[in-house]
């Protein structure tokens, strides 16, 4: 009996240490994961590296009254997008730039294309301009600060320059998809400029399913709300001239 209790011993010595470091192991795993790991994949999960996408912008004034927007919009890379107005008449033909932290707006029957900033509006509402020619996330911004919300992580992003639209985000993120939930935009101040609500998730085919509908509202905007709707997602191959101001005028041919 005694030789039993001594193997008893020995097997504790061993084993004991052994859970001990699996579980500190298993719990520090957990305690690293990376925020900027699942913001990359994020953005991986809401679109393509090149592609040629449909939405409408519909912007809703306090009275229920309505102005509605359709663009066509290509991508390419991390950091190049162009949008064409389809409509309505008034702003058919006109087209938007964006090169990294550039933007331009281009007018026919005027001269030549406009420089724009991130925090202006080519369409009035409550979308701005860095919103309607979204980057990648994870262009702009680095995670700081990941929580466990039981089936969401709560991201805080800080942004990487001065010239992105919003200093900071909290990006809620459903952790089956991996899409966003909410996210909620703040200027240097700490104030809160508005809320993006992302929902009913579509399959668009080729791989790519993710949030049909983006609303946003706005305490600096009250009572007023605006609206994005994804009709149609392509994975496309790009040329670089396309996204050039020489290729304003023509980006209705891609279609």
């Amino acid at each position: 009996m005694m030789w039993f209790n001594q193997l008893l011993k020995t097997v504790s010595r061993i084993i004991i240490p052994a859970v001990i470091f699996f579980l500190f192991f298993c719990t520090a795993a957990v305690l690293a994961l990376d925020g900027n790991d699942i913001l990359s994949q994020v953005d991986k999960n809401m679109q393509p590296q090149s592609y040629e996408m449909y939405r409408k912008l519909i912007n809703i004034e306090p009275d229920g009254s309505k102005k509605e927007f359709v663009l066509y919009t290509v991508k390419k890379g991390q950091d190049k997008m162009v949008a064409l107005f389809i409509s309505p008449a008034s702003e058919k033909g006109r087209s938007t730039l964006r090169l990294g932290d550039n933007m331009w707006l281009y007018i026919p029957n005027v001269g030549r294309p406009l420089r724009i900033t991130s925090l202006q509006s080519v369409v009035g509402g409550v979308f701005n301009n860095s919103d309607i020619l979204r980057l990648d996330y994870s262009v702009e911004y680095n995670a700081e600060k990941i929580t466990d919300q039981g089936d969401n992580y709560m991201l805080e992003l800080k942004a990487k320059s001065s010239s992105v639209a919003y200093n900071h985000l909290k990006m809620k993120v459903d952790k089956k998809t991996l899409l966003p939930v909410t996210i909620e935009c703040y200027a240097v101040s700490g104030m809160l400029i508005k809320t993006l609500h992302y929902t009913k998730i579509k399959d668009f085919g080729q791989g790519i399913v993710r949030p049909s509908m983006l609303e946003t509202d706005s305490p600096l905007h009250k009572g007023y709300r605006s609206v994005m709707l994804f009709a149609k997602i392509n994975k496309k191959e790009l040329p670089d001239e396309v996204f050039t101001l020489n290729y304003l005028s023509k980006v209705d041919e891609l279609r």
